[in-house]
């Protein structure tokens, strides 16, 4: 895919690309996919975005249904694996195997020489986000709840929402993350990062680690506070697709009612909106301080 940037830092330039995985669940008419890609149609400065973006089908039904509202997709197959399950709360060793493969296939995308943003599909997107990154750092990433200090990790990192430049650095540090799979049987990909990421070895590959504001990129765990800034809501703390979906539905639906108001009446809907969760069927709990965050589980 050839894309040209445009503008002064709203669009990624060209060698950057966007990517997102899905399974026949999460890829239906009313699915979750068409929330994501619908989020594109109707944010501010994303329909240029459209682009950039690479569906990664993790299964033949998937890629089908990509194929046929997305000009661009890419089949990856696991061996041995049909994964048609629920994604987002599956813990089947057929999930690990996708999962892992996925992250296999970022360190792929990597040594290729190519920055990439990957974003999960329950996520839709209000605005462009590539103005609200940091710049010049390795590998950024999302997390549930946000403390005000981007340099801690000791938040829990969310891998559904990533930037990654492709450097030698980051290579490295995939590769570690990849082997780290061995240490961990049974353990999920962003567990593993979230287990690894104080370990020497990034330090000593000079890894540069950040953490994004979820004023800007939110989630159900702790949702963006004003809708003038926000770029980003994940349907994190949502328990099963049709709860996702809800969300997201409803998400959508007080964005396209700001975004349409008169400029004179956008700063009170800004702050208004309250994603509740008898409004999105999602249960959350806001943690008091950065040491309970390792309690709460989100999916």
């Amino acid at each position: 895919m050839t894309t040209t940037a445009v503008g002064e830092g709203r669009l990624p330039p060209s060698e950057i690309v966007i990517l997102t995985t899905i399974n026949r669940a999460w890829a239906e008419p009313g699915s979750l996919l068409d929330l994501f890609l619908e989020s594109f149609w109707n944010g501010e400065g994303t329909k240029e975005l459209l682009r950039h973006l690479v569906i990664v089908s993790l299964d033949h039904k998937a890629h089908q249904y990509c194929q046929a509202v997305h000009p661009h997709c890419y089949a990856l197959t696991t061996p041995g694996v049909n994964f048609t399950g629920n994604a987002a709360t599956s813990k089947s060793d057929e999930y690990m195997r996708v999962v892992w493969r996925r992250t296999e296939f970022y360190t792929s995308v990597l040594n290729l020489g190519i920055d990439f943003l990957f974003t999960d599909a329950d996520i839709v997107w209000l605005r462009n986000p590539f103005p609200h990154l940091h710049e010049q750092v390795d590998f950024q990433a999302a997390c549930d709840y946000y403390s005000g200090d981007d340099s801690d990790l000791r938040h829990i990192i969310n891998t559904g929402f990533i930037f990654v430049r492709s450097n030698d650095r980051t290579r490295r540090f995939y590769k570690f993350w990849y082997d780290s799979k061995d240490r961990f049987p049974g353990v999920k990909e962003q567990d593993v990062l979230n287990s690894i990421k104080f370990e020497p070895f990034l330090n000593d590959i000079g890894l540069q680690i950040k953490l994004l504001d979820t004023d800007h990129f939110g989630g159900i765990c702790q949702p963006i506070k004003d809708l003038k800034v926000g770029c980003t809501m994940h349907a994190i703390c949502c328990i099963g697709l049709e709860s996702k979906i809800q969300a997201l539905t409803v998400i959508l639906q007080d964005w396209k009612r700001f975004s349409s108001a008169p400029a004179e009446s956008r700063s009170n809907l800004s702050t208004s909106f309250a994603w509740k969760p008898h409004r999105t069927g999602c249960w959350y709990v806001r943690a008091r301080d950065i040491s309970d965050w390792r309690m709460h589980l989100c999916f």
